[in-house]
């Protein structure tokens, strides 16, 4: 059984970096061909996929927020990380780590098979 977890900060000023890590367990994030992506849900939206390393190392981004968005990952610790550069409000949301395998040729289509529970993450002053 794969879990992932979600940790880090609940509360980031305007203009910081957000940075979430996600920590799995029950398998390795190098196994192919599984790619880890970052998700969220900003209140009353739908959910919207940020970004994903591939078990190779490979890094995909959305293209609408590929300028503030950065995946890596530490295989020593069977983790990856999110970081989202210059947040404003309109970045609050649940974010969520995902597992999945690539379900078309295009960016971010996924289907997802382990999901960690989502963390809460307000950008506020």
């Amino acid at each position: 059984q794969v879990q992932l977890q979600e940790s880090g900060p609940g509360l980031v000023k305007p203009s910081q970096t957000l940075s979430l890590t996600c920590t799995v367990s029950g398998g390795s994030i190098t196994t192919n061909y599984y790619d880890w992506s970052w998700i969220r849900q900003p209140p009353g939206k739908g959910l919207e996929w940020m970004g994903a390393i591939a078990y190779s190392g490979s890094t995909y981004y959305s293209p609408s927020l590929k300028s503030r968005t950065s995946i890596s990952r530490d295989t020593s610790k069977n983790q990856f990380t999110l970081q989202l550069s210059s947040v404003t409000p309109e970045d609050t949301a649940v974010y969520y780590c995902a597992r999945g395998t690539r379900a078309g040729l295009g960016v971010g289509q996924y289907e997802y098979d382990y999901w960690g529970q989502g963390t809460q993450v307000t950008v506020s002053s």
